[in-house]
């Protein structure tokens, strides 16, 4: 983490604290409080014309809400090649590549902000995912208000409507931010409404395995209270009333589990694989490998949720474990709408090229 500055750009913060305090005092309305989502109150101008997006869910925010062009400097990562597994970075990478890097970038919560780089970008705001602690000291360094958006995991939790909405308040953007809430809402309704009336002895046992958590898994890499299965109140054999969230499971506890259907993320098949190579029977005691129930769950979290891939699961899951309920749902038509709405760009067939697909799956090919 870059966090020593040199004694010039001490000067330059001070002489941008100097500036920015005297602005302040001179007139009534140069700047408003905002409330971010630790309850910090952050003095911003009254209108922000320019931002920095750090950390775990803030350029993904940005891009939901459509406010990209406000963004003067990107995380280091947006250098590498164009990767699906943050939705919005295939529809803005070539616009990132134009910016100075300000930051590493990252899911951890800890400033991971350049603040040299930073202050020379001068942007009015800095929107990070970061702690409390981190907040602050980012702040310290750069003498730039930072208001953290910093968010839960999963398909939306209310932590995320916080943050989209102490964003939008920040930077303007209080009605695209409603729209996009609300489609939301709108989808959770729909996929809650197919199944809710269908009791649990009918519906099929499901596993989600090599599910990426903080790096790859393999097959007993699972997920207790599984947003994409939560949302279509999906029978999870690893719901676990002990564990909220991901966990690695013992192999013979899906032997007795005995899943009617398994998904995989497609991104972690060779470490699977690799797995069947060396015990092939275990799998193959498995009824939903032998019958061939087995079929992909594309990875959606990566340096905090794509709110779009994990909608996208939801659908694909119900489309397979509920076929009658979700018989009028196409998968590349609900993902190219969700796509659209959150990004404004289908990049249903980029996902797919980058590993990020839906189908079946065999576990040893």
């Amino acid at each position: 983490m870059k966090i020593k500055i040199s004694a010039a750009v001490l000067l330059i913060t001070v002489l941008i604290g100097f500036s920015a305090s005297e602005s302040r005092g001179g007139q009534d309305g140069d700047t408003r409080m905002i409330t971010d989502v630790w309850g910090r109150e952050v003095e911003i101008p009254v209108k922000v014309e320019t931002i920095i997006v750090l950390g775990s869910g803030a350029p993904r925010i940005a891009a939901y809400l459509d406010v990209m062009d406000m963004i003067v400097g990107a995380e280091g990562y947006i250098t590498q090649d164009i990767n699906v597994l943050r939705d919005y970075n295939p529809v803005h990478h070539a616009w990132f590549l134009t910016l100075p890097v300000v930051g590493a970038g990252g899911g951890s919560g800890n400033n991971n902000g350049f603040p040299e780089e930073i202050i020379v970008a001068a942007p009015d705001v800095i929107l990070a995912g970061f702690d409390r602690e981190a907040a602050d000291e980012l702040r310290a360094q750069t003498g730039i208000p930072v208001v953290s958006v910093r968010h839960g995991t999963g398909l939306a939790p209310e932590s995320f409507y916080k943050a989209m909405r102490v964003f939008a308040e920040t930077v303007g953007a209080r009605e695209r931010c409603e729209i996009v809430l609300s489609f939301i809402d709108a989808s959770k309704e729909d996929l809650h409404n197919r199944t809710s009336g269908i009791p649990d002895n009918e519906k099929l046992k499901a596993y989600t395995g090599a599910v990426t958590w903080n790096g790859r898994r393999g097959f007993s890499g699972t997920h207790s209270n599984f947003g994409p299965f939560v949302a279509i109140n999906a029978l999870n054999v690893a719901d676990d009333a002990s564990v909220e969230g991901f966990y690695e499971v013992d192999l013979e506890k899906i032997i007795v589990w005995d899943p009617d259907v398994i998904f995989l993320d497609p991104g972690n098949m060779d470490l699977v694989n690799g797995e069947y190579a060396s015990n092939p029977n275990y799998f193959r005691s498995l009824r939903a490998v032998r019958e061939g129930m087995v079929y992909t769950m594309p990875a959606f979290n990566n340096a905090g949720t794509n709110i779009t891939y994990a909608l996208m699961n939801a659908y694909y899951a119900g489309i397979v474990l509920f076929p009658e309920q979700f018989a009028d749902v196409d998968i590349s038509e609900k993902s190219a709408r969700i796509l659209t709405t959150f990004l404004g760009k289908n990049t249903f067939d980029l996902m797919a090229e980058g590993g990020l697909y839906y189908g079946q799956i065999t576990i040893g090919e």
